[in-house]
């Protein structure tokens, strides 16, 4: 009889929930994909008697994950616990280091310290494989580092991280404030237990940093992402993109150029006629744009129970297929050192200010734009009864650089209530 490939699952919450589900409802159809039987051996969480509406019946129990990533009965250590330190890190090396495969849907640990665990797997022969890391249900690993193995990328860009995707479009349709969404998304138990991990673009950036990795062949390199989150977009920027013919989404774009890798997670407008300003809720969106297949459009949803569950069983199967790739998709010691640019191609720009009510400050704005090489497309200016008036205005085509410099100078001049919103008008 075939030999059973063995899962030790640390970590059963609502993904290692969904993964023993799968194992039990489907194991003649893993067993038929796969050539062999997968079954779970052992398990590991916080809490043995925790009712988890899932029988643990036959499993063996560790309190200790680290303990279970060493037992002689399992092949593949599957890592559902989360953080890049503490009890998911020492479990994952203590499992490459007994020479087991690890999967994991931990993508702060593989962007933290991911070059020093793929260095360590490939010495001992081990596989790390971590398809459910990045955009949920999504294959965008599997379609990178085979599908497209073919192409030199030239630009991959997104929708990943379904809470602030939810949030913007929660505003958009029923005209919500930013603070009313964000404590509903929290009381539905959407955001992360530190809530700027989701709203702050960090969990997204960790993601964006492990897909221009594979796209690039870099070391991973999460210090260099450029980060802002959604907490600034008002009502009133949603309403106003609405009428210029945009959305605004949570955007990670990643692109080499001669100046080294480009890397950026940020609020920006696209065309609400493309496909990922029609991206509604929690779901997500990768775009890859590569020199022989042009542009591929990968969607689905981007957390949940069965979508992250289907994409770790994605992995067990592969792992049980015999099927062996480096972690990043070549050897860890060819990954190049990345150097970081600042991103810096030229874009329309959306600008919102709040202009305080005096003589002559429109022109210290023109002037501040103009002195820094930014021309105006669109300006407009709301109606007022108090002392600022709200002004936006859409630029031709500049680099960020120009846009922050003339910013400064225009909190310079003591004519802003506060410190304007500036969004990239994104080409999709």
């Amino acid at each position: 009889m075939t030999t059973p490939l063995r899962l030790g699952i640390a970590g059963l919450g609502t993904v290692g929930v969904g993964v023993i589900k799968i194992v039990r409802q489907k194991a003649n159809l893993l067993a038929a994909r796969t050539g062999r039987p997968v079954v779970i051996t052992a398990v590991s969480a916080r809490s043995k008697g925790k009712d988890r509406g899932v029988s643990l019946d036959g499993y063996a129990w560790e309190d200790d994950p680290v303990a279970l990533a060493k037992r002689d009965d399992v092949d593949v250590f599957v890592e559902l616990i989360g953080g890049d330190e503490g009890p998911a890190k020492d479990a994952v090396e203590a499992a490459i280091a007994s020479g087991k495969d690890v999967v994991t849907a931990n993508k702060a640990l593989l962007a933290v310290h991911g070059q020093a665990l793929a260095e360590a797997a490939e010495a001992s022969g081990s596989l790390i494989r971590f398809e459910a890391a990045v955009a949920g249900g999504i294959p965008v690993i599997k379609a990178l580092t085979e599908g497209l193995a073919g192409n030199g990328i030239t630009r991959v860009m997104g929708v990943m991280n379904g809470t602030c995707n939810y949030i913007l479009t929660r505003m958009q349709d029923a005209g919500l404030p930013y603070d009313e969404v964000f404590a509903e998304a929290d009381a539905l138990g959407y955001l992360e237990a530190d809530p700027n991990l989701d709203v702050g673009g960090i969990d997204a950036g960790h993601k964006l940093a492990l897909l221009s990795s594979i796209a690039y062949g870099t070391k991973v390199a999460f210090d260099g992402v450029e980060l802002e989150g959604i907490q600034r977009i008002s009502i009133e920027d949603i309403n106003q993109a609405e009428e210029l013919g945009y959305r605004i989404k949570l955007l990670g774009v990643t692109q080499m150029t001669g100046r080294g890798l480009e890397q950026r997670m940020s609020p920006c407008l696209v065309p609400f006629d493309s496909p990922l300003g029609q991206l509604k809720g929690g779901t997500n969106m990768v775009v890859i744009e590569g020199d022989a297949v042009e542009q591929v459009v990968l969607r689905g949803p981007g957390a949940g129970e069965g979508p992250t569950a289907s994409a770790v069983m994605g992995d067990v199967c592969d792992v049980a297929r015999g099927l062996r790739l480096p972690t990043f998709g070549v050897p860890a010691a060819e990954l190049e050192e990345v150097t970081p640019a600042q991103s810096n191609s030229p874009a329309p720009y959306y600008l919102r200010l709040q202009l305080l009510d005096r003589p002559g400050a429109m022109a210290k704005v023109t002037t501040a734009l103009g002195e820094a090489g930014i021309s105006i497309d669109r300006m407009r200016q709301s109606q007022h009864d108090g002392g600022s008036a709200p002004v936006l205005i859409v630029t031709h085509k500049t680099q960020r650089s120009a846009l922050t410099a003339a910013i400064e100078d225009m909190q310079g001049t003591g004519v802003l209530e506060n410190a304007p919103v500036a969004l990239r008008i994104e080409s999709v």
